[in-house]
């Protein structure tokens, strides 16, 4: 009986280590790899996406003259005056009668030859030191607005008035106490 005793504690610590062992092993994050019980996905910041290879179009591309200016290039007085006049190339010189009826419908053929100084004006009275946060809050006025104290006594009689004459109860002024 001896030996079937053993034999039995034997199998409660093989029990008890094994219990141990699956409680304690999901804590190990190596272990799970290990085992292959975490899904390993690739790192996006190391993935890149290449372009295909293809072959060009055409071969009887001829090499550069050195010394020549790019195609795509423009000269300096050009890309100057486009910036300054706009697009010209594609501008069309004549407008269509379509387009003239349109633009005089929506007051095109109107416009005021000063609006550009109007702007500027504009801007000019709108611009001051004041940060924009202290614009929108209206914050920081040099004029404080007056407070104003209401007479309670009498903004009850007005309350009482209007109910009994069946008006709305913002109709009429609110009575105040100056100070």
């Amino acid at each position: 009986m001896m030996p079937m005793k053993q034999t039995l504690k034997r199998h409660k610590i093989a029990l008890f280590a094994a219990c141990a062992t699956l409680l304690v092993l999901p804590a190990c994050d190596g272990a799970k790899q290990q085992l292959g019980l975490e899904k390993s996905s690739p790192d996006e910041f190391q993935v890149v996406k290449r372009a295909p290879l293809e072959m060009p179009p055409t071969y009887s591309l001829r090499p550069p003259s050195p010394g020549a200016p790019r195609p795509q290039e423009q000269a300096t007085i050009e890309e100057a005056r486009e910036t300054v006049f706009g697009q010209q190339g594609n501008v069309p010189k004549s407008v269509s009668t379509t387009e003239g009826a349109l633009l005089q419908q929506a007051g095109a053929t109107r416009v005021d030859p000063n609006i550009r100084a109007k702007v500027d004006k504009e801007s000019a009275e709108i611009t001051s030191d004041k940060p924009v946060v202290k614009k929108l809050l209206n914050i920081g006025k040099d004029e404080e607005p007056g407070a104003t104290v209401v007479d309670a006594d009498k903004e009850l009689e007005r309350l009482q008035t209007n109910e009994a004459e069946g008006k709305p109860v913002t109709e009429g002024e609110t009575p105040s106490i100056e100070q």
